[in-house]
């Protein structure tokens, strides 16, 4: 597999989101992992675009086939990324960009040490996280006080992360985010330098 792996995390509304789409314009042989969900479409969310929704039933069955490379139950919803989708692009020497949380980061690690780069993104502050969650007027006041407590959660195990961007200025932020993507690419697998010395 000639592929590597970004796994991009940090506190909903903190501007993943954007910073991912950004790149996905402007980057070539890019796989963005959509992950499943068993939480309601938003507004303006598609089929396929920004998740794949499927019923709780049918996602613990998912579970029980092993067709996940990570899930984890937030906000009293599942959200898993399948792994087929992911094995083809690496086969396809893509870079995979994933969207998940720290627990997920962390199952990633353990399964592709070698090819996994991390980057954690957050707001400047917990008020300016607050801000763009009530900005956004997607999410009732119970739902945003546990997005709020979630990141505090995240924020705690930032340290498991090799970057930290800060999105208090978005292009700034997005130059940092495409020279990551940049040097995601470069990292080198075992079965890469085991076939490199026998070339050489």
């Amino acid at each position: 597999m000639g592929g590597k792996i970004l796994v991009v995390s940090g506190p909903s509304g903190c501007g993943k989101s954007s910073l991912i789409g950004e790149i996905l314009k402007s980057e070539k042989d890019i796989y963005f992992s959509i992950s499943t969900t068993t939480r309601q479409k938003r507004e303006g969310e598609r089929e396929g675009v920004d998740y794949y929704y499927i019923s709780t039933e049918q996602f613990e069955k998912e579970i029980e086939e092993g067709a996940f490379l990570e899930w984890a139950k937030v906000h009293d919803n599942y959200y898993g990324t399948s792994l087929k989708p992911i094995y083809k692009a690496l086969s396809e020497n893509k870079l995979v960009i994933l969207d998940i949380d720290v627990q997920g980061h962390a199952i990633v690690k353990i399964k592709f040490p070698r090819i996994v780069t991390s980057l954690f993104v957050t707001t400047p502050s917990q008020e300016e996280l607050e801000r763009r969650l009530q900005k956004r007027q997607t999410d009732t006041q119970e739902t945003i006080r546990r997005r709020l407590e979630n990141a505090r959660k995240e924020m705690a195990r930032m340290d498991e992360y090799e970057y930290l961007l800060v999105n208090d200025d978005f292009d700034c932020t997005l130059q940092a985010f495409r020279h990551i993507v940049h040097t995601a690419r470069l990292k080198v697998s075992q079965n890469e330098i085991d076939t490199f010395i026998n070339r050489w």
